[in-house]
């Protein structure tokens, strides 16, 4: 065995690296562990239906669709954006990053403007507190209003520490994780709308 060949032999292998940051896999828990939480509510939510002889109770009409559809339009439009938005950083275009991500601020303030109409005409009809069908819808919504408010600061977050200059473009960490809660959430909007909205129709 030559030199060159005993030295290859104790050559140590390559290290491994993982496919993505350890902060981005620590959201990826984050947003695993609310999503049991949403899991839990909306089997609340089926549980009592089927428990129940009419579900929404009598008296309550089905949640209507016409605001909850737009909402739906809006926050797809905004994880839409905000991907492409990922693309124009990824092509070393921060500029068009940083719209995208104003862009997505946007539409997730006005996906909270129309909750907020749409609780103002529901509160009119139902309070949290009547009975239980009204505290999960209330409930389930909430939260999930609560998590895009949250969403929204760290888009912010990562908005301002990119326009300082904070982000290193070779590890963008901050922006994939906000990024990465940001499409959790609207996955989450999405079964939230398919067994508080339309599920009753379905009945």
């Amino acid at each position: 065995m030559t030199a060159a060949e005993l030295r290859s032999d104790h050559l140590l292998p390559p290290a491994w690296r993982p496919s993505q940051e350890v902060g981005w896999w620590a959201m990826a828990l984050v947003c695993m562990s609310e999503a049991a939480l949403f899991a839990y509510f909306i089997v609340s939510y089926f549980y009592l239906g089927v428990a129940n002889p009419a579900w929404p109770p009598a008296g309550i009409e089905n949640p209507k669709l016409g605001i909850p559809l737009i909402m739906t339009a809006v926050l797809l439009s905004s994880s839409v954006v905000l991907i492409l938005a990922e693309k124009q950083r990824e092509r070393g275009k921060p500029a068009g990053y940083r719209v995208g991500v104003a862009l997505t601020v946007v539409l997730g303030f006005t996906f909270l403007a129309l909750q907020t109409t749409e609780y103002r005409e529901k509160l009119r009809s139902m309070g949290p507190t009547e009975h239980a069908y009204a505290s999960l819808f209330y409930t389930i919504t909430g939260f999930h209003g609560a998590h895009v408010a949250f969403g929204l600061l760290l888009l912010l977050y990562t908005l301002l520490r990119d326009v300082s200059g904070r982000i290193d473009p070779g590890r963008p960490i901050a922006a994939k994780v906000s990024s990465l809660y940001w499409h959790f959430v609207d996955a989450v909007w999405l079964a939230i709308l398919v067994s508080l909205y339309l599920s009753p129709r379905l009945a």
